[in-house]
């Protein structure tokens, strides 16, 4: 499972992406229609524009914009900056790799072969799907974006 703190990242995303071009969203809204703790929601756009997806503007009309388009921040990209490598085994990690301390073989260990196969399929989905996408298919069906759990 992803924690809070990612899930509330990808709602502020959605909710700044689906914003018209160059107009800035308050993190007050974005909290309110979420339902996310203020103070909470702050750290997670600072993480956000420290990773140069957002910027920031001060004053009347200040918020948070998109940097890069909606269409090339991936789930995955997201997902590491809250959550760290996504690897469920050190030794598949790309970013945090370390063999395992058990291991006698990465060569010939199952273990590894079968959560590889399965890290494997859900990083390429990850990586290649963006809030782009997620915003495209929402619009397609014809209404706000729904979030669950």
């Amino acid at each position: 499972m992803i924690s809070n703190k990612a899930r509330y990242a990808f709602r502020a995303l959605v909710a700044i992406a689906e914003a018209p071009s160059g107009e800035a969203m308050a993190s007050a809204d974005i909290a309110r229609r979420y339902a996310i703790p203020h103070k909470f929601l702050e750290q997670i756009l600072l993480d956000l524009r420290k990773a140069g997806i957002l910027e920031s503007r001060r004053g009347k009309s200040g918020g948070y914009t998109m940097l890069r388009p909606a269409d090339t921040v991936t789930f995955g990209e997201v997902l590491r900056i809250f959550e760290g490598p996504l690897a469920p085994l050190p030794c598949l990690s790309r970013q945090a790799y370390r063999q395992c301390e058990d291991c006698v073989d990465e060569r010939t260990c199952l273990i590894r072969r079968e959560f590889g196969r399965a890290y494997d399929a859900s990083r390429a989905v990850l990586d290649n799907r963006t809030i782009g996408d997620a915003l495209s298919e929402g619009q397609k069906q014809g209404g706000e974006i729904r979030w669950s759990a």
